[in-house]
């Protein structure tokens, strides 16, 4: 193999490294919070309903935190938060934990009482 040939070889090859490296899929966020909306539409709700999966980073972690994922939480909470549940059962320990992510933003805490 003449010099250009290995050089054309290891520079492919320390591409392909790089992109390899670079391209590694970063840490699941975590589950978006269901806002109940649809279509991005907000209703009127008499009820709500339980948060199937715990908050990730996604709203814990202040680096990859997004503002318009944390405003939708604050609004259905200050909206629906003192609402009870449409199965009628008390919140959940994930619902508890949302809960904790929206006081710990700063929300007023009133908002979130049971009925």
């Amino acid at each position: 193999m003449s010099g250009r040939t290995t050089a054309t070889v290891l520079g492919t090859l320390l591409f392909c490294a790089v992109v390899a490296a670079c391209s590694g899929s970063s840490p699941d966020p975590g589950p978006r919070f269901d806002d109940e909306t649809a279509n991005g539409v907000v209703t009127e709700l008499t009820c709500m309903k339980h948060q199937p999966r715990a908050p990730g980073p996604r709203y814990t972690d202040d680096n990859i935190r997004r503002t318009d994922e944390t405003l939708a939480l604050l609004r259905y909470y200050t909206a629906n938060g003192a609402k009870p549940y449409c199965d009628g059962n008390e919140l959940t320990e994930i619902d508890r934990q949302w809960i904790d992510v929206y006081l710990g933003l700063g929300a007023d805490e009133a908002k979130v009482e049971r009925p």
